[in-house]
């Protein structure tokens, strides 16, 4: 993630904080590796989408998932996430919603999330065509009408982040073209 999204990257400190949440499925952070090797990791938590009926209904979100940037394009990171989610359906999860490209996600059966009725609470007036929705039993959603907003342990401080990464090796952070900003 490295300068791709922005000028360096949060989601490895997102990760490194998250493993103390309480909705942190140690069971769904998962690795792909070959010969001692990882390739790639995915992790997974619990959340909710608010039911307009002021309901809440449980599911989960994941992410980051992340494939090594030589081993990208190989279908590693669609292998991993079809087992992460039937393993997530295995332990009851209804659905899973998360943000992404539905050029990828769409492959692995995720449509927009306002297809379904559930509108992404960070765009309430947009249609937020990255905001993908996926049931794992199916009619789940069947009938709902609501919002997800990201897990709050999804959201850290910049300065935070700075100061986990003086303990690796320096990486420049780079204005790119095609960065979100």
């Amino acid at each position: 993630f490295w300068n791709v999204y922005r000028p360096g990257c949060l989601e490895h400190y997102v990760l490194h904080c998250y493993r103390s949440n309480p909705g942190f499925i140690p069971e769904l952070s998962l690795v792909l590796e070959k010969d001692g090797e990882i390739l790639a990791h995915v992790m997974f938590a619990w959340s909710e989408i608010l039911v307009d009926t002021g309901e809440h209904l449980r599911m989960m979100t994941f992410g980051p998932i992340s494939v090594r940037p030589d081993m990208q394009r190989k279908g590693l990171g669609k292998m991993l996430l079809d087992y992460a989610l039937e393993r997530a359906r295995q332990m009851g999860a209804g659905c899973i919603a998360m943000c992404g490209n539905i050029q990828f996600y769409g492959k692995c059966g995720f449509v927009t999330a306002t297809s379904k009725g559930i509108r992404y609470a960070d765009d309430p007036d947009g249609d937020a065509p990255y905001f993908l929705i996926k049931e794992l039993t199916p009619g789940f959603l069947d009938g709902i009408r609501g919002s997800y907003r990201d897990p709050e342990a999804y959201f850290v401080n910049e300065a935070d982040a700075d100061e986990f990464d003086k303990q690796f090796p320096p990486k420049e952070k780079k204005v790119l073209p095609g960065q979100l900003g």
